[in-house]
């Protein structure tokens, strides 16, 4: 026998209240706006029937029936963990300032245009848009259209608003780390075409040649686990193995960490690993990861008062980016390369074909 899907609960409308009161639709619309036209006993005998009914106004639609809807639009990447932090931090300054966000997700089967029409459909007076890849004549040409702040990557375009980490001074923050430890075969597993990861390849090679390192070694990466796992193999298959990696994100940092422990590499004894973004992946205590963190409530303040400055027509600055400053965290997963493991396992290293 087949079953039947649930029956959802219908949502109680003005017709209903209006009904439960014995008054007029358009009556009940005035007491819910708290508009003037209804006496106090009528007003009273609405909201009765309202909380009987368990009303509750459509916060959206009353915003979009107004000239101004209050409503930022953001796009975020589900497969990125620091698109939730930054999310969160964007939540908290929107509601501060008195705004709502409406947000459009970018899945594997969903790209960035179809989330950023979606949010056009529901009358969006700004756009946030977290590590998009659209080209950069995408993006002018639709802040053209409408106010557009991109967060987490640079836009050579004076159109579109700005406000990211500085990804090179990132990377050589990690590599400094490294160095100070005693490390001077140190690896960086790269973002590919990644929102930043140009911009961190060109750091780290600042960085090596400023400590007179000249073994430059930037293995292929990537955003994901499963990239990063791949790397870490090329890594160990080495014939001169570094002795600590930077990677291009704490996401594919798990995936390095995962290969290394299931070879019986210790981390850090055998490999020191640097992520990037301070996502809350990486504070999880079994993962317990040093990473270089990006500063999400400044970076998400920022964003939102920059918005807002634009849809209150405040003149643009002169300068469109802002770059913040990142910091180093220091947790579980880098050590000088002389410290040995407690113990010391036979280790296989896996071989690669090219």
């Amino acid at each position: 026998m087949t079953e039947k899907p649930p029956v959802r609960a219908r949502r109680t409308t003005l017709a209903d209240v209006a009904a439960r009161a014995g008054v007029s639709v358009p009556l009940v619309s005035i007491v819910m706006r708290d508009a003037p036209g209804a006496s106090a006993a009528t007003r009273e005998r609405v909201r009765e029937a309202a909380d009987e009914l368990g009303y509750r106004p459509d916060s959206r639609a009353r915003m979009l029936r107004r000239s101004r809807t209050q409503l930022i639009g953001v796009v975020f990447g589900v497969q990125h963990p620091f698109h939730g932090d930054l999310v969160s931090g964007l939540y908290t300054a929107a509601d501060t300032a008195g705004y709502e966000l409406a947000l459009s997700a970018v899945t594997p089967g969903r790209n960035e245009s179809r989330a950023v029409a979606s949010l056009l459909q529901d009358r969006c007076e700004a756009l946030v848009l977290l590590g998009p890849s659209l080209a950069t004549t995408e993006l002018a040409d639709l802040a053209a259209r409408i106010p557009v702040m991109v967060v987490a990557r640079p836009v050579r375009s004076k159109a579109v608003d700005v406000v990211r980490t500085d990804d090179a001074a990132g990377i050589q923050l990690a590599v400094d780390h490294l160095v100070e430890l005693g490390h001077s075969r140190i690896a960086h597993i790269d973002g590919g075409r990644a929102p930043g990861a140009a911009e961190r390849r060109r750091g780290y090679r600042e960085a090596l040649s400023r400590h007179g390192l000249d073994e430059v070694v930037i293995l292929p990466g990537g955003l994901t686990e499963d990239e990063g796992a791949e790397a870490a193999r090329h890594l160990l298959a080495l014939s001169s193995r570094p002795t600590a990696v930077a990677v291009f994100n704490d996401r594919c940092a798990t995936g390095v960490l995962d290969v290394l422990h299931r070879e019986r590499f210790s981390v850090p004894g055998d490999m020191s690993v640097v992520g990037f973004d301070d996502s809350s992946l990486a504070s999880l205590s079994h993962i317990a990861l040093t990473t270089v963190a990006q500063d999400a409530e400044r970076i998400t303040t920022l964003a939102i008062a920059r918005a807002i400055a634009r849809l209150d027509g405040h003149a643009a600055p002169d300068e469109r980016e802002q770059v913040i400053a990142p910091h180093l965290v220091v947790r579980s997963t880098t050590a000088s390369p002389d410290i040995e493991p407690a113990a010391a396992p036979s280790r296989g290293v896996q071989t690669f074909s090219t």
